[in-house]
């Protein structure tokens, strides 16, 4: 929820299509009364946009324009189509489908499929990876299990890009996919895959999507009823869509132009699975005449936090980039925030952990801390140092909340105390309903404190914790209300997958992260190689990342803590560096320089490279602490003597024996070519282009010209091209 929208868990239903317009904001109420022709809405973080398009939806339903049947709101996730039923229902609008494009598509194949085609539907594989891992096998290519997901994913990819085995390696070719293993071997498990399914009669989830289209094509006549059904759309996260959803939504619209889209093309990060911001980008290409709202208040974040955000995307390049939206906050002024560079994995984890502990010490629920990380490999060291410091915690991804063993179990034990009333010996003594649920929840393992430790047990508790705290919220909004009304209350919850919350610290990657929010965020693991991840090779796809991170920050509302280990191991290199987003952001950091990716690609970017090093002013911060540095040497590493070094020192001692032999060949002392203080910062830095290489302090035009080639290959793991002797090798003055 977001902060304009958390006042509480159970709010009245307003009594007139006019009360459901209060409290929005100018932008908001712009939204919410433009019900006809095509709208898009621009909605930045944090800005309330799934509390604008529900409060269209509730005054259109209340006011009578909408009928709630002709309805339909499509976005990407269960959890956030149960969030917009359980909304809509508070606001009156309980009626109206809103739905994930692949349960809308479902739905209409399941009942359109016997007068289409004959028979029932295809059953729905569940596990699609065994198939792809035996669709391997049977083309003799072996897997590993990291392999086989990611074939998986080309797989998906290949269906909502609509493009066939036999053209995947062109597609991939053309839209510079890193390919997990040859394109033609995909091509052939991909057909294999396909083959399989049709011999066993099973369809998988894109085939869902892809099936609905092709009987809305072919069969005019449903596609009719189902556009006499469905008279309105709204699709949320309209920046997410697949060209293969796009396809299905322009066949739901046939000509008409009652559309609503709420997207924000600076949260685009799913663009591997096929999303797209192009069809949010090109909307009033499409729909000239829609109307257009910016939603830019932010009510989630504190100023400090926007700033961080804003900071972000000002650095940020290519088309999405150049429609960012500049968010405002609307909330009073908090921390700032924490940056912290640990020397390796565990102890970031362990103080990370102990950061936490202190905010749930000071009064923050834990269930409204979280720590984010890139991939969910990197959550083992943040459960067991959460563990350590007695920190109950979730991971995101689980499984969802009413349908796990003890919630079900938990409902029917409360639907039949409900049912016996006071013949059911357990609630006999209980006064009120909260009593009536621990009673009941006490006799299958809640107790009212937690047992010690993590793991199953612990998980048990705090699911049945959560349906006791949500008795206690659900009692203080009706006093009235029996036991009966609160497993009515779960059995709509469970329908709409509104979940109450688990009170533990979440742990997520940051893709899981996307649409939630806390009063703490620790954003983890930031280093360059993990952010950017390592296989972000082009400029788009560095992009995302940035984009990603941005998803990251935006999620905090209060606290944000950014941190990075210089090593991985105790003991290790500490070779590490901050993530290249955080410059100019962090202290003690510079701002990346304009252009300084293509810098080394073009005639002339050394000479550029230099001549940016050369204006620079004003103190020398450590890039470490960000004290100022005085000291020539210190200057020239840009880091404090004791501050950790993240220096490679197989190397430095590369470079330095390279040293010797240049110098053996000038006839002259070895600091002539490079001093010592310039060979460590080169292998501190570990430059890849002659633009890094240039910004090094000691490293000159000259020098550059004539000792570069070589530099670089030894930064590379390759030996330095034998040159004969410069004659002015010396001309720039040697440091002592």
């Amino acid at each position: 929820m977001t902060a304009a929208t958390h006042s509480s868990l159970f709010p009245q239903v307003p009594d007139s299509a006019d009360a459901v317009l209060d409290g929005l904001d100018p932008e908001q109420r712009e939204v919410a009364t433009a019900l006809s022709g095509p709208v898009c809405v621009l909605a930045g973080a944090g800005t309330g946009k799934t509390r604008a398009i529900t409060h269209r939806i509730a005054y259109g339903v209340r006011s009578g324009l909408l009928q709630p049947s002709s309805v339909l709101a499509v976005t990407f996730t269960n959890r956030a189509a149960g969030e917009m039923r359980g909304r809509l229902r508070q606001l009156g609008a309980g009626g109206v489908q809103a739905r994930t494009f692949h349960s809308a598509a479902l739905r209409q194949l399941q009942y359109f499929w016997p007068k289409a085609v004959g028979g029932e539907v295809p059953r729905l594989v569940e596990r699609k990876i065994q198939l792809v891992a035996e669709s391997a096998a049977r083309c003799r290519v072996r897997l590993d299990r990291n392999e086989l997901r990611d074939v998986t994913g080309e797989i998906e990819w290949s269906k909502v890009t609509q493009t066939v085995p036999e053209d995947y390696p062109a597609a991939a070719a053309k839209t510079g996919r890193e390919a997990p293993r040859d394109p033609a071997e995909i091509a052939r498990i991909y057909g294999m895959y396909e083959q399989l399914k049709r011999d066993r009669g099973v369809i998988d989830f894109e085939d869902v999507l892809l099936l609905t289209v092709g009987v809305l094509q072919d069969r005019h006549d449903i596609a009719e009823t189902v556009r006499r059904q469905y008279q309105h759309f709204v699709v949320d996260e309209y920046q997410d869509v697949s060209p293969l959803q796009q396809r299905l939504l322009e066949l739901w619209l046939g000509d008409r132009d009652n559309l609503c889209v709420v997207g924000d093309a600076s949260q685009t990060i799913y663009s591997f699975t096929g999303a797209t911001p192009d069809y949010l980008l090109d909307f009033r290409v499409r729909h000239p005449q829609a109307t257009v709202v910016k939603l830019i208040r932010d009510y989630r974040s504190t100023p400090q936090v926007v700033r961080l955000a804003n900071g972000l995307l000002a650095q940020a390049r290519g088309r999405a980039a150049e429609h960012r939206l500049e968010l405002v906050s609307q909330r009073e002024s908090g921390p700032e925030p924490h940056y912290c560079a640990y020397g390796d994995e565990p102890a970031e984890a362990e103080g990370t952990a102990r950061r936490v502990r202190d905010l749930i010490d000071s009064g923050v629920p834990a269930s409204e801390i979280a720590i984010l990380y890139r991939i969910n490999a990197q959550s083992e060291v943040y459960e067991q140092a959460l563990a350590d410091a007695g920190v109950p915690y979730q991971l995101r991804g689980a499984e969802r909340f009413f349908e796990r063993p003890e919630v079900r179990e938990a409902g029917l034990l409360l639907r039949g105390a409900a049912r016996a009333g006071g013949a059911d010996a357990q609630i006999a003594d209980a006064d009120d309903v909260p009593s009536q649920v621990r009673a009941v929840l006490g006799t299958r393992g809640w107790t009212a404190e937690p047992p010690a430790g993590s793991g199953a047990v612990r998980d048990r508790w705090e699911s049945l914790a959560a349906l006791v705290r949500l008795a206690e919220d659900f009692v203080r909004a009706k006093p009235a209300a029996t036991l009966a009304d609160l497993v009515a209350e779960l059995d709509e919850r469970a329908s709409a997958q509104h979940a109450p919350t688990v009170e533990g610290v979440t742990l997520a990657s940051l893709h899981a992260a996307k649409g939630l929010e806390w009063d703490a965020v620790f954003l983890v693991g930031l280093t360059e190689g993990m952010m950017p991840i390592t296989y972000a090779k082009t400029d788009e796809q560095v992009e995302e990342e940035r984009r990603l991170l941005y998803v990251g920050v935006t999620r905090a509302r209060r606290h944000l803590s950014l941190s990075w280990a210089l090593s991985r191991a105790p003991g290790g290199r500490a070779s590490r560096r901050p993530s290249r987003f955080l410059n100019g952001l962090r202290p003690g950091s510079a701002a990346p320089r304009p252009g300084a990716a293509g810098a080394a690609a073009g005639q002339g970017g050394v000479e550029r490279g230099a001549a940016a090093r050369r204006k620079r002013r004003g103190p020398a911060l450590c890039r470490v602490c960000g004290r100022t540095l005085t000291d020539a040497g210190e200057i020239k590493l840009m880091r404090c003597e004791d501050c950790p070094s993240e220096l490679d020192e197989a190397l430095y001692e590369r470079l330095r024996d390279w040293r010797a032999g240049q110098a053996e060949l000038l006839g002259q002392p070895a600091y002539c070519v490079f001093t010592d203080k310039t060979l460590l910062a080169i292998a501190e830095a570990v430059p890849g282009t002659e633009s890094e290489l240039s910004c090094i302090s000691g490293v000159g035009g000259r020098k550059l010209d004539k000792f570069g080639a070589d530099v670089l290959a030894l930064c590379s793991g390759r030996e330095p091209m034998s040159s004969d002797a410069p004659s002015d090798a010396t001309e720039d003055s040697p440091e002592k």
